[in-house]
């Protein structure tokens, strides 16, 4: 084998070896920064991790909501129609946060199957709905009516 040629294939493996790299490091970048979403029938399944961050939306319960002597700890159920998972979020709640409310809140879910919310986000006016809670809430009413409809055949 000649130097030009040792050279050249020396440059490709070099490059292939780049390549390889830099894949793996946008790979694990990504794989990282990846959070999915969780409606509270998946979480309350099973399907959600424990101690890895996602989302779940819904809407807040009425009457479930408990504020914390410290002012800023909050606690309440999040619900699809069908299932609840309780919340826990320490910090200033968004105007718009109200029982009734479709929120999306990001955290973790707890060994004790409480979700740790890191960020709640509400609504932005009376006709947006974040498109995986809409979706979410309208398998849990299917879900929920063919449920109905089972029972009563029976």
């Amino acid at each position: 084998m000649t130097p030009i040629r040792k050279k050249r294939l020396y440059l490709i493996g070099m490059m292939v070896v780049g390549v390889v790299v830099a894949t793996t490091l946008a790979l694990n970048a990504f794989d990282e920064n990846l959070m999915f979403f969780f409606s509270p029938s998946e979480v309350a399944a099973g399907e959600a991790p424990t101690g890895h961050p996602f989302r779940i939306g819904g809407l807040v319960e009425p009457g479930s909501v408990q504020r914390q002597s410290d002012g800023l700890t909050v606690a309440f159920s999040l619900t699809d129609n069908a299932q609840r998972v309780t919340v826990e979020y320490t910090g200033i709640l968004p105007d718009l946060f109200r029982e009734g409310q479709g929120i999306v809140a990001m955290g973790s879910l707890g060994n004790d199957g409480i979700f740790v919310a890191s960020e709640v986000l509400a609504k932005h006016d009376e006709n947006y709905m974040p498109p995986e809670v809409a979706s979410s809430l309208k398998t849990a009413h299917e879900d929920g009516v063919n449920q109905l409809i089972k029972g009563s055949v029976q």
